[in-house]
């Protein structure tokens, strides 16, 4: 019986503004592997279609080296694939869609659902009943119609729509589109497969979110895989197994240093994660120099060691010891200004008053250690 690959949310032409240009390209790069490494997976487990729950764009205006690119990238599976446009990429009259027709950049076993209706794929024993969205924003149920839309006793019913599960979701959820809970019984639907909630997630036993391929934010929600459905025959319960796509795990961490073992337990954290890693870091409370000097070699491996890793300090106080500062030798005037700039990291000039703090004591160490060859 009919075996499909479910995936969403390709969010193609997405750019990377917040990171280094060379890290930035590299997650672009990623993306395209990610439909490469989808069109082999379809191969691998002998699918009969690989269908895309919507956003295979990021927006209207990609360049259209982009739209060839992402078409070329589905080469290695020849079956078909059905691609439904999302609330990024919607079916506008003149769209990112219409565009890649009028290029010529759609192969011929892509079918892209502009419209609503359904395809059906005999040959696969599979009926497609599609819900494109055709503007960025709607206020009722698109897949309402599925229950009105009567398919061939022998294939399987497939809903595709991008949207929110109403009362499942949170609140955050990329777009307003309202979809039922109930819709897959509602619509009589062998396997609802759905796009926008960017994390692979289940909501019922016929109803299931793929998730992005490629994980693109900092947000904990099992991103990076697509979804291989095998549906045993029309009526029966799919048995769906999630496989991993995703080349880069992100990262947020927002930590709090207290005492000298925080520091430590961060630094065996940092050691734990695989190279392609892509890391967000917010450091608060306070440092010794010495775990000052500490960080900054463990950030520097870091960086040349992971995808990218960005650390935002402003918040972390320098708190010299008795220790640092005799290890400074820094008496006299000097020792002064230290004591000037440490109790000035409560003020609102604090961050300037740590960073010349730890410039000052990086020229003491480097003056001792100077005067020491």
């Amino acid at each position: 019986m009919p075996k499909f690959l479910h995936t969403a949310d390709w969010q193609m032409g997405r750019a990377f503004s917040r990171f280094e240009t060379e890290d930035g390209a590299a997650l672009v790069e990623a993306r395209f592997e990610a439909i490469e490494k989808i069109a082999r997976l379809a191969n691998e487990h002998q699918c009969d279609a690989v269908l895309v729950a919507g956003d295979v764009f990021d927006a209207q205006t990609v360049a259209d080296r982009t739209i060839r690119r992402v078409f070329n990238a589905t080469g290695a599976f020849r079956g078909p694939w059905v691609m439904l446009p999302g609330n990024h990429d919607a079916a506008l009259a003149e769209s990112v869609w219409t565009r890649a027709q009028r290029l010529g950049a759609v192969p011929d076993n892509v079918h892209a659902a502009l419209e609503p209706g359904v395809i059906n794929l005999e040959p696969q024993g599979l009926a497609i009943l599609c819900a494109p969205l055709t503007q960025r924003n709607t206020y009722s149920d698109l897949t309402e119609a599925f229950s009105t839309w009567e398919t061939p006793e022998r294939l399987i019913r497939v809903g595709l729509a991008h949207g929110s599960v109403q009362g499942v979701l949170s609140d955050d959820i990329d777009s307003a589109n309202p979809i039922s809970p109930n819709r897959a019984e509602a619509a009589r639907l062998d396997y609802l497969a759905l796009g926008d909630w960017h994390g692979t997630r289940q909501i019922d036993g016929r109803t299931w979110y793929s998730g992005t391929p490629e994980p693109e934010r900092f947000r904990n929600n099992s991103a990076g895989y697509a979804l291989i459905v095998d549906v045993p025959g029309p009526g029966a319960l799919p048995q769906v197994t999630p496989l991993e796509t995703g080349r880069y795990q992100w990262h947020q961490w927002r930590e709090t240093l207290t005492v000298e073992s925080d520091l430590d337990q961060l630094l065996e954290r940092l050691g734990e994660l695989p190279e392609p890693s892509v890391v967000d870091l917010r450091l608060e409370g306070a440092i010794t120099l010495a775990g000052e000097e500490r960080l900054t070699n463990a950030l520097s491996v870091a960086e040349a060691r992971f995808r990218s890793i960005q650390c935002d300090r402003s918040g972390l106080q320098l708190a010299p010891t008795d220790d640092d500062v005799a290890a400074l030798k820094a008496d006299g005037y000097v020792g002064e200004v230290i004591e000037h700039l440490r109790s000035h990291q409560q003020d609102d000039d604090a961050e300037a008053a740590r960073d010349a703090l730890a410039i000052l004591a990086g020229l003491l160490k480097d003056r001792k250690q100077e005067t020491s060859e």
